[in-house]
């Protein structure tokens, strides 16, 4: 396997490489940041939604909603 190392820039979140670079398309590439500790970095957050495994167990999770005599008898 061969490795050609390029200098780029991110703007406007893509990777700008010099002109007359060209790659072949879908071009395996690697991305190596240096110095990404001095920059801000976001964390990504993802939230994950339940999923049933076997979906036909739903009905067993429809709620049932009970009304109750709010006077006791006390």
């Amino acid at each position: 396997m061969k490795v050609a190392t390029y200098e780029g820039v991110v703007e406007n979140g893509q990777v700008r490489l010099p002109a007359g670079v060209t790659l072949p398309e879908k071009a395996k590439v690697y991305v190596v940041i240096p110095g990404v500790f001095d920059m801000e970095v976001q964390p990504v957050v993802k939230i994950a939604s339940p999923r049933l495994v076997h979906p036909e167990q739903a009905a067993d999770f429809v709620k049932e909603v009970v009304e109750e005599k709010t006077d006791a008898g006390l």
